[in-house]
């Protein structure tokens, strides 16, 4: 069975800003994660794109403002 959404994004986010998952909510966001810049933001999206084999729109990507919002972008993008 393949890994939930939610799962693999909590990973993405913790390999990427150097996390445990514990620390990883759905309000996580650039003010609660010091690592996470615009640069790390084109990191975070890439991998994102990759992971579920998917293209972001600009704005999508606008809109990638916490875990939570992320989860629910690449829902909509998800057959």
């Amino acid at each position: 069975m393949a890994e939930p959404v939610h799962d693999q994004i909590r990973n993405i986010v913790a390999d990427l800003f150097l996390m445990s998952l514990e620390e990883i909510t759905p309000e996580s966001s650039p003010s609660t994660i010091e690592n996470w810049d615009s640069m790390q933001h084109l990191n975070l999206v890439l991998a994102v794109e990759q992971t579920f084999g998917i293209q972001l729109l600009p704005e999508d990507i606008e809109r990638m403002t916490d875990v939570g919002m992320i989860e629910r972008v690449v829902g909509e993008k998800l057959p």
